[in-house]
């Protein structure tokens, strides 16, 4: 409702004074303020805030008439009454100046449009030149103790027990009456008959009293603390004729308010809370509404210690009242009791470092014009603080020596619904400033952006300022902008607008959230999101000839305006099209007859109340014959209220709704919504409803021509709710969510919010006769509402947040200090599950079932389930009585209902207390069935999570058992992630099943030192360590234990155990991969879980790892790596490419080409060099030396020394750097190429030219590859087994990267003594069947078979006679030595002595993403820049592999 924003403003009198102000007075229009001191009043005027003139008392006259303690404005504000100590009244004219009328002239730039215009036009802007005169002071005799003001007349009581009428004209002795309290009969309703003067009333007197003009009476608190409330009988106040009623059981009260819009009379009481009644319109007692007081849940150690109230203050709309004790500190609640601020707790009671203020005590306040501001004057603590402040005061301000520090103004910003409630049928949420207007339709680019906070400091003062967001960026309007973020979109009001039109009294805007309107004093302007421009009249005489009286509102692209026009002297209704110029010459003016106090629009009606209690209906049509599109507006129909409505002013809103109760509510009429059903008015906090009296009988719609339709007249009125602060409905029609768009909902105070919902027959039945058609459920929400998302299920609202500035202390506290920074920030709730419940406890389960259907896509729709779940779990599990009927089964049942049933209750379970569990449990099932269902479901994610619970409510065993299920579904789905804290969680499992803590490794565990994997277990250092170690320079050569090996085990049986159960799996599933052909999964498994699969492989050498069938194996290879099969270009069959020998020579003269080394060219002859990717492969065997000795196996180690490798390296990173796979442009842009004519140019500029041939069987070669991942997939597969010495696996992976050298290198490693016969044999059949199937159905192998026809032969012929083996070593063994001869002679260096030289090759394995290769996630302990550099690294090498 009302936000505090900013921090207070502090005003300072110009005027030489030792005396400070205790006491300001509004006038009715709250335009003057009266300030008084002790002998001294002065006025002040409200914009700018400045004084006008002082009256200071002789000294002569002070002590005759004593201090000045009280003041009260005649309503037309021309005089002035104030109460002196010693029992005078002074009654003061207020003059106007003379022909010098002003006390400041706005000055114009020369040019500017605003200049006089109208007489009269230039008082609206400054402040007046006004004179005090002192008449004739009235002696009553006795201490006053309250002044009230009434048309004619001035209410005065006194301590002697009577109560004076007083003319404010004739003050002569007819002109006063006296009446005595004790002849006033009170009783406790006004029917117990009337009895002779209370006696109990002697020596007692009016201590305050308020008069309420709608309850035409007065509520007083007497001096014994008793409540009261007196009314008139006839219209004069006579003796006789007056009557009074008691507030039962209350002898505290200390001070009251009235609110005359919802009648309601608020006594402030020594207890420290606030109680506010109303008068029982059957009886006349008065009977209590609701109490406004501080609850020990939010204000523990304050909400007791408040001492009395001491002043209550009601704002000028009547929506807040502001409460302030004797203790200090204020306190705002809206007017049925939601709490909004306190200064008493919270950053206004403490400092940053936790120590207490000391909170403000006040001893006069009142709300400024609108209630944009707060007038508040403190009490001086002690005289020699005041004068310390004043020195200080001094030394700061040298210009104003004596300037008084008295009055400070607080700064509010209000939502749009407490004066204009049509705003609330939008789905946004406007508030209004005294200048500027917050809206929620932001925009969601400023969520990120960090310069968009509330407090920007300002450069030079330190002071923050009110920025508002960015005005450039793009608007967007959804769900997400509207929650997206907490920052409002401020839009500034029109200076010139506000100059002279100030305080703004209405605002609205449209359902686009696009548009806004406001409206001052005189006429209204504007404002369009779309040019971000605002609108003002062109004419000022015709703005100032206007004033807004019963609201806007915006119907289409027109503002609906209600208005009085001076010049004609009546009430009008108005239609401005937005896109015309404002101006009346583009309007559409109806007379009204009556003066309208409140307008809303539905669909294309326009709803207005008006003075005379009755409500008028009109219809709005727009037409376009004209250039500029009008509107047209036609009565259709009028409905008096007056038999029930006691006073116009109690009307809060009135709204045209859909919403109606009678039977014809079935989901087969929906067009239903479509049509104005009801009139919903909001009187003084009671929802009426009138809806149209559909009992007669109807004609049928098709029946009667369009022109002659009869509107129907409307039922009696039906009271629906009480304590009701704002009615939300909307318009709109939606089939899927027809429960919450067709519902009404209500705010309602303290007592949170009220939903009237509509309840459906399922599908086509008939209703039932005794299922009501609607219910009213009430929920609790812990925001204010502003505005209802109605098919989002979302209430938005805003808050106030503070900024501490503790930092500007000085010798005294500035203001900046002693309170924080206030800022208004969105916020928003769900109530959803609030609804379900409540439908849930009524038995209504059907209902809430369609409701939360209706809903389910939400995005927070799983919150919501929790929500419920948690909410009632919470109340019910830890209830101290038992409960006769708990409602969790319910909502179990309920939510199974809905397939994230098994999410919902791991969450909520696991956001609980454990011993809650068995509660949920025993009511949702048993959590290991629940597993089990998530298993089925293939939600590992969530079963992961009953695990946890699993864990602990049963025993180890148990939780082994489902672990291990999770565990193999999990592998076989490829949930690596999953998997890894399986693994933990299965070693975390067999340490507690002995009863011993965990062990603590000496060494890291694997997750810390290598990203959770350990690669390769049975080697010196595992792969993946080693790439890590590079990219990071950390050399951790950690062993990790696994399998017991050697005396490191000794004392680890338990941890053993678990490992080898956990290795068993492992090895059963890559098994099962290997068995499905399924190579990508198996590398994939190895590289994210860190299996030994090279280990592993050499003992499954002659097991699984045999491949049965070579062309099926082949073609499931394509498949998975997305290879495609070679083809032949038509042209080719007889061209000399066809058998490869053209292509030795291209690829020799293309490397030459390259590098004129002669190392490069002396390796080269090491065997006939086939096609481009014999390079390729070339590079890979010494890549895959660098590799093997990089990780101490040197089973195929060459003569080079590793500075050799380093050379070789570079000097081919940096020519063939780019030759990857691609296009044919790759390939040429790789060496440098001249446009015109394909040419390869060397470092000599030696050319070679090529020919079409040539370039064809280039890009055929390239056509033939997979994509380059796949390639490098491949390659390292075919590295992991030559080292396990998988040879027929590694035939395969030769056969389809077509590389000519990996076959040889196979068919040489046959002649091994140590290769069993059968390989060679099965490697020999799978080649012939491989021929076969290519000459029939893939000829696109037939050139690289004919390649490899040597070696083929070979290898026939080695079947056939057994040839001298060579030595073949099996790297199980050599990986298991330190250090190892290779073949050359030269020894292979330990890994501890290759680090150092392996790290500038940078060949770590090639990262990749889970998708498509063997990823290998960042180490933990690298941060994530390291990362990203070692993927450059890798990156290159990638190429290089290629």
């Amino acid at each position: 409702m009302y936000f505090l924003t900013g921090w207070p403003r502090r005003l300072l009198c110009p005027l030489r004074s030792e005396e400070e102000p205790f006491h300001v007075q509004p006038s009715s229009q709250r335009f003057y303020f009266a300030v008084l001191s002790e002998t001294q009043l002065s006025i002040w005027f409200s914009r700018p805030s400045v004084l006008i003139v002082s009256y200071i008392e002789s000294a002569k006259a002070a002590t005759q008439f004593g201090s000045y303690q009280k003041a009260e404005w005649k309503p037309d504000d021309s005089m002035l009454a104030v109460a002196t100590a010693n029992g005078y009244i002074l009654l003061f004219d207020v003059l106007g100046g003379g022909d010098d009328k002003y006390l400041y002239e706005p000055v114009y730039p020369k040019g500017s449009p605003r200049v006089k215009v109208t007489p009269g036009y230039k008082e609206e802007q400054c402040a007046p030149a006004l004179s005090l005169e002192m008449k004739k002071p009235v002696d009553l005799e006795a201490p006053i103790t309250s002044l009230q003001s009434l048309q004619e007349d001035l209410l005065v009581c006194t301590a002697d027990g009577y109560l004076h009428v007083l003319h404010w004209d004739g003050l002569g002795s007819n002109g006063r009456k006296a009446i005595c309290l004790t002849t006033i009969p009170f009783s406790l309703d006004l029917q117990s008959a009337r009895g002779g003067p209370s006696p109990d009333l002697e020596g007692v007197y009016i201590r305050c009293m308020e008069y309420c003009v709608t309850l035409d009476g007065f509520a007083v608190v007497l001096s014994d603390g008793r409540l009261g409330f007196i009314t008139p009988l006839t219209n004069t106040i006579t003796a006789d004729q007056l009557q009074g009623v008691w507030a039962a059981d209350v002898t505290d009260g200390t001070c009251v308010a009235v609110n005359n819009k919802y009648r309601l009379m608020a006594f402030g009481c020594a207890s420290g809370s606030v109680l506010v009644y109303m008068i029982d319109t059957a009886t006349g007692s008065m009977q209590l509404s609701h109490k406004l007081e501080l609850t020990p849940k939010h204000y523990p150690d304050i909400y007791n210690k408040t001492g009395a109230v001491k002043l209550i203050c009601w704002s000028p709309d009547y929506s807040v009242t502001m409460v302030t004790w004797e203790c200090g500190g204020l306190s705002l609640w809206s007017v049925f009791g939601a709490h909004l601020i306190c200064t008493l707790g919270e950053d206004f009671a403490y400092r940053s470092d936790g120590t207490k203020k000391e909170p403000i005590k006040i001893s006069s306040m009142s709300w400024g014009a609108e209630g944009y501001h707060l007038w508040v004057i403190p009490i001086k603590q002690e005289k020699k603080k005041k004068q310390e402040e004043q020195e200080v005061e001094e030394m700061e301000t040298p210009p104003h020596p004596t300037l008084q520090a008295g009055i400070l103004q607080f700064h509010f910003i209000k939502s749009a619904l407490t004066v204009n409630p049509c705003t609330s049928n939008q789905e946004q949420v406007l508030l209004h400033g005294e200048d500027r207007l917050y809206l929620t339709c932001g925009d969601p680019s400023q969520v990120n952006n960090p310069s968009d906070k509330h407090t920007h400091v300002h450069p030079h003062d330190g002071s923050p300022l009110h920025h508002p967001p960015n005005p450039d960026s793009s608007l967007s309007q959804g769900l997400s902008t509207l929650l997206g973020h907490k920052h409002w979109h401020v839009v500034q009001i029109h200076s010139t607008y506000l100059e002279s039109n100030w305080p703004i009294r209405f605002a609205a805007i449209d359902t686009a959230g696009q548009c806004m309107a406001v409206a001052g004093r005189r006429g209204f302007a504007h404002y369009s999101l779309f040019t971000r421009k605002w609108k003002l009249f062109g004419n000022i005489t015709q703005e100032q000839n206007m004033t807004v009286t019963g609201g806007l509102a915006w119907w289409k692209d027109f503002v609906v305006v209600a208005c009085y026009n001076y010049i004609d002297q009546q009430e009008q209704l108005r239609l401005y099209q937005r896109s015309a110029n404002l101006d009346n010459a583009f309007a559409s003016v109806t007379k009204l007859q009556s003066d309208t106090l409140l307008l809303n629009v539905f669909r294309d009606m326009v709803i207005l109340f008006r003075a005379d209690c009755s409500i008028c209906l009109y219809s709005l049509k727009r037409r376009n014959d004209s250039p500029h599109p009008t509107a047209s507006v036609e009565l259709l129909q009028e409905v008096s209220m007056s038999r029930y409505i006691p006073h116009p002013a109690l009307v809060v809103s009135v709204t045209l709704t859909s919403v109606r109760t009678e039977t014809g509510i079935t989901l087969k009429a929906p067009q239903q919504a479509c049509m104005a059903e009801s009139i919903m008015l909001n009187l003084a906090g009671q929802l009426i409803m009138l809806q149209r009296d559909r009992s007669g009988p109807q004609v049928r719609e098709k029946e009667t021509p369009a022109n002659s339709k009869k509107l129907l007249q409307f039922c009696p009125p039906v009271v629906l709710a009480q304590c009701v602060e704002n009615v939300w409905t909307t318009c709109r029609s939606n089939k899927k969510k027809r429960h919450l768009l067709e519902a009404l909902w209500l705010s309602c105070g303290e007592a949170g919010m009220k939903v009237w919902l509509p309840l459906f027959p399922r599908d086509h039945r008939k209703p039932h006769s005794f299922l009501s058609r609607r219910i009213m459920l009430p929920f609790h929400i812990n925001i204010y509402p502003l505005a209802v998302l109605f098919e989002d299920a979302l209430v938005l609202g805003a808050s106030n947040e503070t900024v501490l500035y503790d930092g500007l202390q000085g010798p005294s506290e500035p203001l900046e200090a002693l309170f924080p920074y206030c800022t208004v920030e969105r916020t928003s709730q769900i109530y959803l599950h609030h609804i379900l419940r409540q439908l849930l406890v009524r038995n209504l389960g059907e209902q809430a079932l369609m409701l939360a259907q209706s809903c389910a896509s939400l995005p927070y729709f799983p919150h919501v389930m929790e929500l419920m779940v948690h909410v009632v779990l919470e109340e019910e599990a830890t209830s101290r009585e038992p409960i006769p009927d708990p409602l969790l089964p319910t909502v179990a049942k309920f939510i199974t209902e809905f397939p994230l049933f098994l999410q919902t209750i791991v969450h909520c379970a696991r956001k609980t207390e454990y011993a809650l569990w068995n509660y949920l449990f025993a009511a949702v099932g048993n959590p290991k069935d629940l597993f089990e269902e998530c298993l089925m479901a293939q939600d590992l994610d969530t079963a992961a999570s009953y695990l946890i619970i699993l864990q602990n409510m049963e025993v180890p065993a148990v939780s082994r058992q489902h672990a291990t299920l999770l565990f193999n579904t999990a592998l076989e789905q490829g949930k690596w992630d999953l998997c890894r804290h399986m693994i933990r969680f299965l070693k975390a499992i067999g340490s507690g099943e002995m009863d011993t803590p965990p062990p603590t490794p000496t060494t890291q565990e694997p997750s810390s030192s290598s990203g959770g994997f350990e690669f390769f277990r049975n080697r010196s250092i595992s792969l993946s360590q080693s790439a890590d170690a590079i990219a990071t320079g950390k050399f951790n050569l950690q062993k990790t234990f696994s399998m017991p090996s050697g005396p490191t085990a000794k004392g680890r049986e338990v941890d053993c155990a678990e490992n080898m159960y956990i290795d068993l799996m492992l090895w059963r599933h890559a098994r099962h991969l290997l068995e499905q052909v399924r190579l990508r999964d198996l590398g994939c498994f190895s590289a994210q879980l860190g299996f030994e699969l090279i280990g592993w492989l050499c003992r499954e050498r002659n097991r699984v790892a045999r491949v049965e069938d070579f062309v099926s194996a082949l073609k499931r290879l394509h498949k998975d790596f997305l290879w495609p099969f070679p083809v032949i270009p038509v042209g080719s069959i007889s061209s000399p490419l066809k058998n490869g020998r053209c292509r030795p020579a291209l690829s020799t003269r293309l490397l030459k080409s390259q590098s004129a080394d002669s190392l490069l060219n002396s390796d080269m002859d090491t065997g006939p060099l086939q096609a481009d990717n014999t390079s390729h492969s070339w590079l890979d065997r010494l890549e895959d030396r660098a590799k093997d000795m990089d990780t101490a196996s040197s089973a195929h180690s060459n003569q080079h020394s590793p500075q050799t490798h380093d050379a070789i390296l570079s000097l081919l990173t940096n020519k063939v750097e780019e030759y990857s796979v691609g296009s044919a442009t790759d390939l040429t842009e790789t060496s440098s190429v001249v446009d015109g004519d394909w040419m390869m140019v060397d470092e000599n500029s030696s050319t070679l030219s090529l020919s079409q041939a040539e370039l064809e069987h280039i890009s055929m070669e390239l056509a033939n590859k997979g994509p380059h991942k796949s390639q490098v997939q491949l390659r390292y597969l075919l590295h992991v087994f030559m080292e396990a010495g998988c040879l027929e696996w590694c035939v395969v992976i030769g056969l389809i990267l077509r590389d000519a050298n990996v076959i040889k290198q196979v068919i040489c490693f046959l002649d091994s003594p140590e290769v069993p016969q059968e390989t060679v044999q099965s490697i020999r059949n799978g080649l012939l069947a491989v021929d076969s199937w290519v000459s029939t159905n893939c000829l696109g192998y037939k050139p690289f078979l004919s390649l490899i026809q040597p070696q083929l032969q070979d290898l026939m012929e080695a079947a056939v006679e057994a040839v001298q083996p060579e030595a073949f070593q099996p790297t199980s063994q050599s990986s298991k030595l330190g250090s190892s001869e290779g073949p050359g002679g030269a020894v292979a260096p330990r890994a501890e002595d290759i680090r150092g030289v392996a790290a500038p090759l940078g060949l770590a394995l090639p990262s990749l993403e889970p998708p498509g290769g063997f990823p290998r996630p960042p180490s933990e302990e690298c941060p994530p820049e390291q990362t990203e550099e070692q993927g450059e690294e890798e990156g290159a090498y990638d190429c290089t592999l290629s």
